[in-house]
């Protein structure tokens, strides 16, 4: 495997460093150029080991999007180096390290480098530190129990005008959790179910190989595919599907070596969960789309997909935040996003939108963004400038764009939610749900944002759901009222499975039997 984060250095004899077949002097006190655009930034050692030295590298590399890599961080490590060696900066982009043609010209390496987002390339990825365990843990229940929350909010206003919501409810709408048609409180839908779900595929997609420590406090993993992780994610709608065709868990049985793909999918813990065999409306896409066999992979962003090539609803946005709680970069995030919505949805605007929402929780799990000012509206910014360098992106721009404008205007209202549509289609379910979140940011109006998010002639349940995953990644589960928690259904299995999430992100995890009896692959 390629060395982890950063180019690779070998102590042979001699105590030479094995280059793509050439020697390079061993020094561990050389200084590393890196050369990008024709620009030369030279930078210096900045830690020693026997076989490793971490280069801090203090500067900008400016990058083909535009992006200015502040304080980028780069591992030298003890090792074989390997083409196409991918570099971690601190700002999370991916870098391809190419070789000098001149090796021996001084005491330091040359390196080319140029963006890469090659679906079928393994890269490394340095892991969270134990002591990030707790925050981390938290904002990710937060993110989960949110979107639940939120979804449970707006779940019983579904298709409902704002004049008979508040016919019914008061000239405020809906203040608080109301029970639906059925008389029962809390009751999750289809955008939970299928989050959960999304978050179950990340998890036994991320069967990481640790790979050594990259320097103290933290360990080095190898990462699964863009194709190995939009698989998993794939078989992991399969089993949500089985919980909407079966009313309780299928019995898995088989005498045969090699089972059918019906008995690799019906494995793990989550799909015994009786609580979510349950029709909760869901999308006719997101049934359609699982029912059909893939004859190609995913389309590059801009086209239409194989899949259900004019569907844009909104099942691609409300199922996406996990994509952005782990993801190596927002980019990542976005990109997966992308390939696993147009599993079932194959309209660019609608995988696009939820490309732009996987990014935009990516960025608000950012220390630098969390710790700025107006921490949310820096994140929808910088989504929105990732999202511009995607052919076809017009439409989800367009909808973010009036979403922001709409929110410095004051006065929150449903009339204003209601200007921007009504979140049938992805990009409104989008703009909606950051609308809500921008205009009530701080963590002690969670309960407004939601609450305003869900009172609207629409597709309630998925801004609401949406609202709470922002958030809730921003603030952390201490923001999330207790009251309306209490009711949620499925709350202790969503805590679990945030736990589980979070944990394996983390130096130090341990692959159990009882883990691989949850989780037993892709």
């Amino acid at each position: 495997m390629p060395p982890p984060g950063g180019i690779g250095a070998n102590r042979d004899q001699g105590k030479e460093n094995r280059f793509h077949g050439g020697f390079i002097p061993y020094d561990a006190e050389r200084d590393l150029t890196i050369t990008t655009k024709g620009r030369h930034k030279k930078v210096r050692n900045g830690r020693n080991h026997p076989f490793a030295c971490l280069i801090s590298a203090i500067g900008q590399l400016p990058s083909e999007d535009g992006c200015l890599h502040n304080r980028c961080h780069i591992c030298l490590l003890g090792r074989k180096f390997r083409k196409d060696t991918v570099l971690i900066p601190k700002c999370g982009h991916s870098w391809v390290a190419c070789p000098s043609t001149d090796h021996e010209r001084s005491r330091r390496t040359s390196a080319t480098v140029r963006p890469t987002s090659d679906r079928s390339r393994r890269i490394t990825t340095v892991r969270r530190s134990t002591d990030d365990l707790p925050e981390y843990r938290s904002r990710v229940r937060g993110c989960l129990l949110g979107g639940a929350l939120g979804d449970a909010l707006g779940a019983p206003v579904e298709f409902e005008p704002i004049r008979r919501i508040r016919k019914q409810y008061g000239l405020a709408g809906l203040t608080g959790l109301v029970a639906d048609w059925r008389g029962e409180v809390g009751l999750i839908t289809d955008d939970t179910q299928m989050t959960l779900f999304t978050v179950e595929g990340l998890i036994r997609a991320g069967r990481i190989t640790v790979d050594g420590p990259a320097h103290e406090g933290e360990t080095v993993a190898e990462e699964p595919t863009l194709t190995e992780e939009t698989a998993a994610v794939r078989r992991a709608y399969l089993r949500w599907l089985d919980t909407q065709q079966h009313s309780a868990p299928l019995p898995v049985s088989s005498t045969s070596s090699a089972p059918s793909v019906n008995e690799m999918v019906r494995t793990g813990r989550l799909r015994e969960q009786k609580w979510l065999y349950s029709k909760r409306a869901p999308g006719n896409a997101c049934l359609s789309g699982l029912r059909h066999q893939p004859e190609s992979a995913p389309v590059s962003p801009g086209l239409p997909g194989p899949v259900n090539p004019d569907s844009k609803g909104c099942g691609t946005v409300m199922r996406s935040a996990p994509f952005g709680l782990r993801a190596r970069s927002a980019r990542h995030a976005f990109d997966l996003a992308v390939e696993c919505a147009q599993i079932t949805h194959g309209h660019p605007t609608g995988y696009l939108a939820a490309g732009a929402f996987a990014a935009l929780v990516h960025f608000l799990m950012e220390d630098e963004v969390r710790r700025g000012a107006e921490p949310l509206a820096q994140a929808v910014r910088k989504a929105m400038d990732l999202l511009a360098t995607y052919p076809s992106h017009e439409e989800t721009t367009q909808a973010l764009h009036a979403a922001v404008s709409l929110s410095a205007t004051g006065d929150p209202s449903p009339e204003k939610v209601g200007s921007l549509g009504e979140a049938w289609v992805a990009e409104e379910a989008l703009a909606i749900a950051v609308y809500c979140a921008l205009v009530h940011p701080e963590p002690g109006d969670f309960q407004r944002a939601l609450l305003l998010s869900v009172n609207h002639s629409g597709d309630s349940d998925s801004t609401g759901a949406v609202c709470g995953n922002l958030l809730g990644a921003l603030h952390g589960e201490t923001a999330l009222p207790a009251e309306w928690l209490a009711h949620l259904e499925g709350r202790d299995a969503i805590v679990e499975l945030a736990d589980d999430f979070a944990a394996q992100s983390v130096d130090g995890h341990e692959v159990t039997e009882a883990w691989l009896r949850k989780y037993p692959g892709a």
